[in-house]
């Protein structure tokens, strides 16, 4: 449970047991310097009453010598089994969030917002990780070195024991009665935080579009309401936490009084002793910096539980499972009854039937809107439908892992999604192991040549974040060369040649017919000369199949949606501004 509270592994939750024991046996040994000196004092007090000789003091140094090599070895214990160990296990969870979010369905992203999932990976890890190097094994190490601590002072004589501790559990039910509305505010200040955090992408992603309808004044002013709303939910809740931990530490600072008092009195009425009295204002100058320590870092507590609630969440998200093992009977790609909708909306896709032929081109053509692009999702397990089947090569890929399936398929989707990187690279993400010379073969044959030579470094330049120094056909262009060169034997192409000229669009379309021969193509375009030479139309509209067959076939039907949408587009071929 309490692994599991504080979201570590098993590894690092053995390492966090050995940091909360050296960090209980360092705070106890900084105790010895007190014991060093109270035996000081002790032999010097006995010398000044009963008469008895100075002490040697030769024991003393090599006591102090001993204390000093004590205290460095359990502190460097600490910091060895605090400081590595908690980087190691961020590591370790990084690696697995971000190993389960590859795992995760689409849908997942689309339920979850952008920054909130950054601010999981990026700040929550980093929040974990230094409160779990400077707060949690102190917070469990103060805990026991106290409790020993007590103890030991209790039974050597209960009355100053409790005058020194009974501060302690007054400070804790202090924070204690504050933490609920404490957490409150954390998760107030947190919701206004990603609400920033969405103000601020927002404003960087659509910085052109902001700027070409004069919305920058307003945008910007409504991103300054979100940063003031966040300002006021951190003071709010620094406010709440920072009187709180006052409080909790004016408490404590009562316990040297009362140790000062019942001290004086015992002592006075000769229950106590000179040296006992003593040995209790030097332990209590001590006892209560481990406590203040920790509830000092009380806020960054409040934030991490948050933070842990978070990632665990996360890392509980069922993900995509399936068979690693894909052994297809061929690449016929098949929907069988197929339904899905996304989340509750309405259905997009409803009983949708038809089969991709191996060697074949099929295109999906429609309205938009009409589940083009969500068949290829679901044919490539994006997503799983919520009734019938989608099958390739004979087997249900629900029942295949995600990475195993993927393996057989190339995408070129309408939305391009690029890195920046060189172009050499970008198309290399096609096959890692792929030559430079297979490279450049595919980067020629979509047509990637001559706007490549033209940049500074050829193949060698960077082409900045998601492409952005380059046009959207150019980037298309590079999609396709991606595609080619992994050469897997299903390929989808979504509005592949969209974003390109109509003659670059002609020789990209050759380079394909050579290049994609003998696979299973599946191919969504809205241009009605693009999927001509398919060899099988599948025409969608509302999500369900109207008609299905040879292009030349379905233009001889009367009054069929495929030869209406072909002389629709003619006829706006024709038209003149």
């Amino acid at each position: 449970m309490l692994r599991e509270s504080l979201g570590l592994t098993e590894a690092g939750m053995r390492n966090f047991k050995r940091g909360v024991f050296f960090c209980a046996l360092a705070n106890l040994v900084l105790m010895a310097p007190l014991c060093v000196l109270f035996l000081l004092v002790a032999a010097f007090f006995e010398h000044l009453v009963a008469g008895a000789p100075l002490p040697d003091l030769a024991p003393y140094a090599v006591g102090c010598v001993a204390v000093v090599a004590a205290v460095a070895a359990t502190q460097a214990l600490e910091y060895r089994f605090t400081y590595g160990p908690v980087y190691q296990e961020s590591t370790r969870k990084r690696e697995a969030i971000a190993e389960h979010l590859r795992r995760l369905p689409l849908s997942f992203f689309g339920k979850r917002d952008l920054s909130d999932l950054t601010s999981a990976i990026m700040k929550d890890c980093a929040d974990q990780e230094r409160m779990f190097m400077h707060v949690m094994p102190q917070l469990f190490g103060t805990g026991i070195s106290t409790l020993v601590m007590a103890v030991g002072i209790v039974a050597f004589d209960w009355r100053l024991g409790i005058a020194a501790f009974w501060p302690v559990p007054v400070a804790f039910a202090i924070f204690a009665a504050t933490s609920r509305a404490a957490r409150r505010k954390v998760a107030a200040k947190e919701e206004r935080r990603l609400a920033l955090a969405d103000g601020v992408q927002e404003y960087l992603d659509c910085a052109q579009e902001i700027r070409a309808t004069n919305q920058a004044r307003a945008f910007l002013r409504d991103l300054g309401g979100k940063l003031d709303d966040f300002e006021r939910s951190e003071v709010a809740s620094e406010l709440l936490t920072g009187v709180s931990i006052s409080s909790s530490q004016a408490v404590l600072k009562l316990g040297i009084a009362s140790v000062v008092l019942v001290g004086a009195g015992l002592m006075v009425s000769g229950q106590v002793g000179f040296l006992t009295y003593f040995g209790f204002l030097l332990v209590v100058t001590r006892v209560y910096d481990p406590v203040n320590v920790v509830l000092q870092s009380s806020s960054e507590l409040l934030e991490m539980r948050h933070a842990i609630r978070r990632t665990n969440g996360l890392m509980r998200t069922p993900a995509m499972g399936g068979s690693p093992e894909f052994r297809p009977r061929g690449f016929d790609l098949s929907f069988e009854d197929v339904s899905f909708s996304y989340g509750e909306g309405a259905r997009v896709l409803d009983r949708v039937s038809f089969t991709a032929r191996e060697g074949q081109v099929t295109a999906l053509v429609g309205p938009s809107g009409s589940g083009k692009s969500t068949c290829a999702k679901l044919a490539a397990r994006f997503w799983d439908p919520d009734a019938g089947t989608v099958r390739l090569g004979g087997v249900d890929v629900s029942g295949i892992d995600p990475e195993a399936l993927l393996s057989a398929y190339a995408e070129v989707f309408q939305d391009v999604v690029l890195f920046d990187e060189t172009v050499m690279e970008n198309i290399r993400l096609g096959r890692a192991d792929a030559t430079d010379g297979e490279v450049l073969a595919a980067a020629r044959a979509a047509n990637c040549d001559e706007f490549v030579h033209a940049l500074p470094e050829g193949y060698q330049t960077r082409i900045g974040e998601n492409g952005a120094r380059l046009s959207g056909g150019e980037r298309q262009r590079i999609s396709i060369a991606r595609a080619l060169l992994k050469d897997a034997p299903v390929v989808l192409l979504d509005e592949a040649t969209a974003s390109l000229d109509v003659e670059n669009e002609s020789q990209v379309q050759r380079a394909l017919s050579r290049l994609l021969a003998g696979k299973t193509v599946l191919v969504i375009a809205h241009r009605m000369r693009t999927v001509m030479g398919a060899d099988k139309v599948v025409v969608l509209e509302g999500g369900t199949v109207v008609e299905q067959g040879a292009p030349d076939d379905l233009l001889r039907r009367e009054g069929g949606l495929f030869r209406r949408m072909v002389e629709l587009q003619g006829a706006a071929a024709d038209w003149r501004v």
